[in-house]
């Protein structure tokens, strides 16, 4: 009998709010997983979290943790055959802030549209 599995919900990057990332990280255990997830190059499975600062985490306390980090926005999470690989999301959304300044002009230190570029653009647009 072949058996479907549910699909894994990731929010869009514009549902995405503070407040659920302040709530996934409201748990000890939350912040050490995505810790560890944030700081490894590559994906880590599940069963590489059931010991957490030393102390054991059950299987099903364990899906809760990802799926409180998944649905906050934090890390994406692919199922490759009967394991579920996590991934951060946050070099993502950089590499994404970065493609929208670029594509919005030149910018100052901050990050901001230059205003003097803008200023330039609209007295070239009215003749000055």
């Amino acid at each position: 009998m072949l058996r479907c599995m549910r699909p894994l919900l990731h929010p869009s990057v514009d549902d995405i709010t503070v407040e659920g990332i302040l709530h996934a990280l409201s748990d000890p255990v939350r912040v050490a997983i995505f810790a560890d997830i944030v700081g490894s190059t590559c994906s880590q499975i599940c069963s590489h979290f059931l010991t957490v600062r030393d102390r054991p985490i059950p299987k099903s306390t364990l899906s809760q943790h990802f799926k409180a980090l998944r649905e906050a926005g934090l890390i994406l999470s692919e199922r490759r055959g009967v394991e579920m690989h996590n991934s951060s999301r946050c070099a993502g959304q950089a590499s994404r802030r970065q493609e929208d300044q670029e594509s919005a002009g030149p910018t100052d230190r901050s990050g901001q549209i230059a205003s003097s570029d803008i200023l330039r653009d609209d007295r070239a647009h009215m003749g000055f």
